[in-house]
C-alpha cells in the first residue's frame, strides 16, 4: 500500500510559506533590532541576510528533492549519503527534540496569544495539547485534507500580514532612517558578530523551508512542481518579512520602538495601535493566531513522514510504517508524532526554539555537504533540476550554517548541550542495540 500523490504546486507553496510564516516575523522583530543595537538598517539587512542563506538552503534541497522523490525529505538524503546511522540520529533528533518540539512550541504560541483573547490564561498547557490533538486528528483524514486546510490558512494568514504592510508603507508618518551603525558606536568587528547574532534570531521565522521535502512521494509532479514550489515560497516569505518589518518602523517613532524592544514588546501590537487603538490590538492578535495555527497543521501534516520511513528502514517502531486503509495515511506515525509533542509540552517556548534551531543546523549543513558528495559518487544519476550558482550556492549554505551553529552554541549553552547529549545517546543506543538487531536479521 502506498501513500497518495495529492499535493501539486499551489499545495506545494503552501505547505512551505504555510509553516514558514508563524509566529516568528510577528514576536521576533524586537529581539532582531536589540541584536543589531537598534540601527534599523542593519535589522532590515538581517532578515535580508536571513533569507538569502534560507533560499541558498532551499536551492539544494530542490537538487536533492528531485533527485530522490521519496517521502521523507532529510532522512533519505541523510541515509544515501552517509548510511543509516546518520539518518536514525536525524530521525531521534527531530522526534525527541527539534520536529516534535517544534509542533510543542508553536501550539504554545498560539494558545498564549488566544489567552490575550479568551479566559484560558490558567489552561494555556491544556489548550496547546487539545490544538495538537485535534489538528492530528485532521491529517490522519488524508493528505488531501491536511493540504486543503493549509491553504485556506496561507491565504487567511497573508490577509491581515498584507494589510499591516499597506498600513505601514502608505499610512505612517515616521521617517525610517537606515542606519547601518549600532547604537553606542560598537568597533566594526563587532558589527559582524551583531549581524551574525541577528540572523540566528531570524532562523525560527525562516523555519520550515525543508518540510516539502518530507512529503515529495506525495507530490503530482515532483521534478518540476518542488523546485518551483521552494524558490517561489521562500523569495515571497522573504520580500513579506522585510517589508513587514520596515512597514512597523513606518508606524512607531525611533524612541518608542527602542524603549518597547527593550521590553521584548510585540512590535505590531502598538504600531497597529497607533492606528486603531485598542482594535489594532486584538486585529494582530487575530493575525497572529491564524498564522501559528496554519504553520502548525503543516508541521503536524509533514513530520510524521519522516517516522514513517525510518519504520520501512527498520530503524524505528515496527507499527509506525502502518498506512490507515481507509485514509491513506501513516496513521501510527502521526499519533506517535503527537505523543512526543505532548510530552515537549513540559519544556518552555525558549528551550524549545533552542532545540528547533540547533538540530537543523547540525543535519542541514551534512545535507549540503552532500550535494558534493553525490556529484562526485553519481554523476549521471537523473537530475531534473541542478542547482542554480553551483559550486558556490552550496558552498555559501555551508558556511552559513556552520556559522550560526557556532553563534547558537555561543548564546544558548544549556539547550545546545541538552541537544548534544540526545544526540550522544542515540548514537549509543543505535551502535548497541538497532545495528545489532539489523546484522542478525541479515
Amino acid at each position: 500500500m502506498q501513500l497518495k500523490k495529492e499535493i501539486g504546486l499551489f499545495g506545494g507553496i503552501a505547505v512551505i510559506a504555510g509553516i514558514m510564516i508563524g509566529s516568528g516575523i510577528f514576536v521576533f522583530g524586537s529581539l532582531i533590532l536589540v541584536r543589531v543595537g537598534y540601527a534599523l538598517g542593519l535589522s532590515l539587512l538581517v532578515w535580508l541576510v536571513g533569507g538569502i542563506i534560507t533560499l541558498f538552503s532551499g536551492l539544494t534541497y530542490a537538487e536533492l528533492g528531485t533527485m530522490f522523490p521519496e517521502t521523507g525529505g532529510y532522512y533519505v538524503y541523510l541515509k544515501k549519503a552517509y548510511g543509516k546511522k546518520m539518518a536514525f540520529l536525524s530521525g531521534i533528533m527531530n522526534f525527541v527534540l527539534a520536529s516534535s518540539g517544534s509542533i510543542a512550541l508553536l501550539a504554545l504560541v498560539f494558545s498564549d496569544i488566544l489567552s490575550y483573547v479568551l479566559p484560558i490564561s490558567g489552561y494555556v498547557k491544556w489548550v496547546a495539547a487539545a490544538v495538537i490533538i485535534f489538528l492530528s486528528l485532521i491529517n490522519y483524514l488524508g493528505i488531501k485534507f491536511g493540504s486543503m486546510v493549509q491553504k485556506i490558512f496561507l491565504i487567511a494568514k497573508l490577509i491581515p500580514i498584507i494589510g499591516i504592510i499597506f498600513i505601514g508603507l502608505f499610512l505612517g508618518t515616521e521617517e525610517v532612517v537606515l542606519s547601518f551603525v549600532p547604537a553606542g558606536g560598537e568597533p566594526f568587528t563587532k558589527v559582524f558578530t551583531m549581524i551574525g547574532f541577528g540572523v540566528v534570531g531570524t532562523m525560527w521565522a525562516y523555519e520550515g523551508w525543508t518540510n516539502l521535502n518530507t512529503v515529495s512521494g506525495e507530490m503530482k509532479n515532483v521534478s518540476k512542481d518542488l523546485p518551483r514550489a521552494i524558490i517561489i515560497a521562500i523569495l515571497s516569505v522573504t520580500i513579506i518579512y522585510v517589508l513587514f518589518t520596515f512597514s512597523i518602523y513606518r508606524l512607531i517613532p525611533l524612541n518608542d520602538l527602542i524603549a518597547l524592544s527593550e521590553q521584548g514588546q510585540v512590535l505590531p501590537i502598538p504600531a497597529m495601535m497607533s492606528i486603531f487603538g485598542e482594535t489594532g490590538m486584538y486585529m494582530v492578535f487575530v493575525a497572529v493566531m491564524i498564522s501559528v495555527f496554519g504553520a502548525l497543521n503543516g508541521s503536524v501534516m509533514v513530520f510524521p513522514r519522516v517516522y514513517f520511513a525510518m519504520s520501512l528502514d527498520q530503524t524505528f517502531f515496527k507499527s509506525f510504517k502502518k498506512i490507515d486503509q481507509k485514509y491513506k495515511t501513516p496513521s501510527v506515525a502521526i499519533f506517535g508524532s503527537m505523543g512526543m509533542s505532548l510530552v515537549l509540552l513540559l519544556f518552555n517556548v525558549e528551550q524549545l526554539l533552542t532545540f528547533v534551531v540547533f538540530t537543523g543546523l547540525i543535519f542541514n549543513t551534512l545535507i549540503f555537504i552532500s550535494i558534493f558528495l553525490f556529484r562526485k559518487r553519481n554523476p549521471d544519476i537523473n537530475r531534473p533540476y541542478k542547482i542554480w550558482g553551483y559550486p558556490y550556492v552550496p558552498i555559501i549554505a555551508i558556511i552559513g550554517m556552520v556559522g550560526l551553529f557556532i553563534a547558537t552554541l555561543i548564546e544558548d549553552l544549556v539547550p545546545s548541550l541538552i541537544g548534544l547529549g540526545v544526540l550522544l545517546l542515540a548514537y549509543l543506543f543505535y551502535t548497541f542495540i538497532i545495528e545489532k538487531k539489523i546484522k542478525k536479521g541479515e
